[in-house]
């Protein structure tokens, strides 16, 4: 026996039925709203310039793809780029310490730490006692590090032409001057300043703009 309705009278099955269908065909299925939502949500991610116009976030995915393309054209090396400017570092100056080398690349220590040591665990590097600061250690490069950098240079060399090549050549050297400025003129503002020198002041550029908004 069919259950009565509000009324206390029994609905024909017909009657019901058509209710149903006229429902089902006005809600709409989930997976319309879902493709409708993605829709949008495609329209709004490419217009949304509040979020994909900012110099902060283009940096950024800069920096993604920077190393995308560093690690696709060295990893036969089986080396970050972080690695690899420690490396050169070392290179360059034989006996730094950790402290130094953290503000020549302008990493944090923690980070220095874990890097010096997988160079160190892939015998690129060697750590020794400081001969002027016996509690110090100091940094060398190894033979198996001077010969990693020789080999990897070309490949380094492709990665940078590959982060610069969608802009046309005559663009490129005015973009570098542009980001060189920025970069010099933001040091400051790091977590860890680049320092050039062991003991320079870090290496800035004239930023008034925000030293007057901070005022």
């Amino acid at each position: 026996m069919r259950p009565p309705d509000k009324s206390g009278t029994s609905r024909p099955a017909a009657a019901a039925s058509s209710d149903f269908e006229s429902i089902s065909r006005a809600r709409p299925r989930p997976s319309d709203r879902v493709s409708d939502e993605r829709q949008a949500g495609v329209v709004t991610e490419l217009h949304n310039e509040e979020i994909y116009g900012k110099p902060g976030h283009l940096i950024r995915r800069l920096q993604q793809i920077a190393v995308a393309i560093f690690v696709a054209e060295t990893k036969a090396f089986d080396i970050t780029p972080v690695q690899y400017a420690s490396l050169l570092a070392v290179q360059l100056r034989p006996g730094i310490d950790q402290t130094t080398l953290m503000e020549a690349v302008a990493f944090d220590l923690s980070t220095i730490g874990e890097v010096v040591g997988r160079l160190e665990g892939k015998g690129l590097v060697k750590r020794l006692v400081s001969p002027k600061d016996r509690r110090a250690k100091v940094l060398y490069i190894t033979p198996a590090g001077r010969r990693l950098l020789a080999r990897i240079k070309p490949d380094v060399e492709v990665a940078q032409e590959r982060i610069l090549a969608p802009l046309p050549r005559t663009e490129q050297a005015p973009f570098m001057r542009a980001l060189k400025h920025l970069v010099e003129a933001n040091n400051e503002f790091s977590r860890v300043p680049l320092r050039r020198k062991p003991g320079s002041k870090p290496t800035t550029g004239s930023n008034r703009a925000m030293k007057s908004r901070r005022r």
